[in-house]
């Protein structure tokens, strides 16, 4: 819980100095009937003493102060609401590593099901684009509002030979900047998120793209996706390789995460179609949710006016008067 204006608080003083009041005047109230009384008259004429119970009205009503001076200094609570503008580009590696099959059915697949599950639990009022990369990257849906384009083209990717992780990242920052600005005619908030095996052997180099996301000042969050177990067949009519024989493709984590820690994105590792339906979740939360501070002062009115009856009513059921 933060305070809007947390200045206010200095009231509490207030409440506080009337506790000190209240507690003197118990004193000086006792010290004045003891003068003027003995213990035993005061023993037959009230032998039954409120105790702590005399003093329970004031303490609840002077709780009911301090929650209504806090209310006065306006609560808020963090909440998690839709944004209203950003674009997103899911990157989605499409090499022959991806026909891996350490992560069930295979990683393309995979890749496939938690990718589109993440683009339909975005807000609507997101704008969302894809991309896939193997020798060279290509953008099949320019970032739109419209998520069939994008599921359709998700539902359609292919394997094809090499991996240009930094082409990638070139033609998704390309995307973004074409994409439509709103009705403030400025270009929306943006981030690419990149999912591959995590090396490249073609195309322009990550550290050139890297360089381009920052001076664009747009976050890379990467997926380190597959395990260090993955092989797949690759059959070379130039070669006697047979089909038994099985080429390595373990996942590389260490570029991926360079990426993203160089571009202030997030890094994330995902060795099954559970782990990254969850990373997926998260990186969801993060663009398209924000923070924001919503008022609770009505919270603590209710709860000091509900106070404040109950100092009242404890008081004249017990004594018959008011606090």
């Amino acid at each position: 819980m933060t305070l809007l204006t947390p200045w206010r608080l200095v009231f509490l003083v207030a409440v506080a100095l009337l506790a000190v009041l209240y507690l003197l005047l118990q004193r000086r109230r006792r010290t004045y009937a003891l003068r003027f009384a003995a213990s035993d008259l005061f023993d037959s004429v009230a032998p039954k003493r409120p105790g702590l119970r005399r003093h329970l009205p004031a303490f609840v009503f002077l709780v009911s102060l301090a929650v209504l001076v806090v209310a006065f200094a306006q609560p808020a609570r963090q909440v998690r609401v839709p944004r209203e503008r950003a674009t997103v580009i899911v990157a989605i590696d499409v090499s022959l590593s991806m026909e891996a099959t350490d992560v069930e059915p295979d990683r393309l697949q995979a890749a496939q099901a938690a990718a589109s599950r993440f683009i339909d639990e975005l807000p609507p009022t997101l704008n969302v684009g894809i991309v896939s990369f193997a020798g060279t990257a290509t953008v099949l849906v320019p970032p739109t509002r419209d998520r069939l384009p994008a599921q359709q083209a998700i539902d359609n990717l292919r394997l094809a030979e090499s991996t240009a992780i930094g082409e990638a990242i070139f033609t998704s920052l390309d995307a973004l900047a074409n994409a439509p600005s709103d009705e403030t005619d400025e270009l929306p908030p943006a981030r690419i998120v990149l999912l591959s095996e995590g090396e490249t052997t073609v195309g322009r180099p990550d550290a050139a793209a890297v360089e381009a996301a920052r001076e664009a000042e747009i976050p890379v969050s990467t997926i380190a996706f597959g395990t260090e177990f993955g092989t797949i067949v690759y059959d070379d009519p130039a070669t006697e390789r047979t089909e038994t024989e099985r080429i390595p493709v373990p996942v590389r984590e260490d570029n991926l995460r360079a990426i993203a820690d160089a571009t202030d994105g997030a890094f994330f590792s995902a060795a099954s179609l559970e782990e990254l339906e969850a990373v997926y979740t998260d990186i969801g939360s993060a663009v398209g949710f924000e923070l924001v501070d919503r008022e609770i002062t009505d919270w603590f009115v209710g709860g000091g006016l509900v106070l404040l009856a109950l100092s009242a009513g404890l008081s004249l059921l017990w004594f018959q008067r008011l606090p």
